[in-house]
């Protein structure tokens, strides 16, 4: 990215700037790494193809955001999915706001586990399942708590008993019933 505030490798409108300092800064001044990042939220060196950044802080309806999740877990892209979850559950209040923190914690476990570490995608995706499992009696939104609750789980147990150095299975759980 340049000092003008363009990404090297489009001359896009970049998110922050690369301060003289060699630190890359959002336009407020705090701390924001600018290099590209892979489907998985990798950063990749400067001037290097990535894709597109989920824009941060972005207040979505309820039903946007579980219909962008639910795409970008779809197309194996889980560690973007928590973005969206992240910026619901910043933005939520009462006790829906747990849910979405689940549901962020569900989309960076399938990020760890498509990134082939299982230790850390076994524990959020446990972490995940609780707080989600909590929300079984009344999810709101038609967001099926139970069967989330129960895929984590699932989901983990096999991460939990696959042999380490195999392959880790793709995973895109379904958001609503």
């Amino acid at each position: 990215m340049s000092d003008e505030g363009t990404t090297r490798d489009t001359g896009a409108p970049a998110e922050g700037r690369r301060t003289t300092a060699g630190r890359d800064r959002d336009e407020e001044g705090r701390a924001r790494n600018a290099r590209p990042r892979d489907g998985l939220g990798r950063p990749l060196p400067y001037g290097a193809a990535g894709v597109e950044r989920q824009p941060e802080g972005v207040v979505r309806t309820p039903d946007a955001s579980l219909a962008e999740g639910q795409r970008l877990l779809d197309t194996g892209m889980p560690f973007h999915a928590h973005e969206v979850f992240e910026d619901a559950w910043k933005s939520a209040t009462g006790p829906e706001r747990a849910l979405w923190k689940g549901l962020a914690q569900l989309a960076v476990g399938v990020t760890h586990a498509a990134r082939g570490n299982r230790r850390g995608a076994v524990s959020l995706l446990r972490r995940a399942a609780e707080v989600i499992a909590a929300a079984e009696g009344n999810p709101p939104y038609g967001i099926d708590a139970a069967g989330l609750a129960r895929w984590a789980r699932g989901f983990a147990d096999e991460l939990a008993a696959a042999p380490e150095g195999g392959p880790v299975p793709a995973a895109a759980p379904r958001l609503r019933g």
